[in-house]
């Protein structure tokens, strides 16, 4: 004797009629793509030109007279204006600023070290020497 299964509920009776398919979802649509390009400009805008200054990695504009310290490496360094009697390490006054270029002998190298940097598109030297340490 075989036990009987139980009925499916969902199973299909002979004779019913078929179930038309649900329609099938647009993918996409032109407005969505363009908001999503928008999108990714309006971030891609804000990264390169907020994000470093929202994370203070911005290279540091000094005018000639202020103090600043430079740390991390030679090729990225990290420029950070400060108080002159601070007393911190690696603390340099500022005693030139030289426009538009990237060229380090612009700087006397006997009396100063040259550092390059760039703010959005404006570069600039700073001649750099040692604050007393006080």
């Amino acid at each position: 004797m075989t036990t009987p299964q139980p009925s499916d509920p969902f199973a299909a009776t002979p004779g019913a009629p078929e179930q038309a398919p649900a329609p099938e979802k647009k993918k996409g649509g032109l407005l969505k793509k363009i908001g999503g390009f928008v999108v990714l400009v309006i971030v891609a805008v804000a990264v390169k030109l907020g994000l470093p200054h929202l994370t203070g990695d911005a290279p540091v504009h000094a005018k000639v007279g202020e103090c600043v310290t430079v740390t991390g490496p030679d090729d990225a360094p990290k420029v950070d204006t400060q108080d002159c009697s601070s007393g911190k390490a690696d603390l340099f006054k500022v005693a030139q600023v030289h426009e538009g270029t990237f060229d380090l002998n612009k700087c006397d190298q006997n009396k100063y070290s040259a550092l390059a940097q760039q703010l959005g598109s404006d570069k600039f030297v700073l001649c750099l020497e040692e604050a007393a340490a006080k």
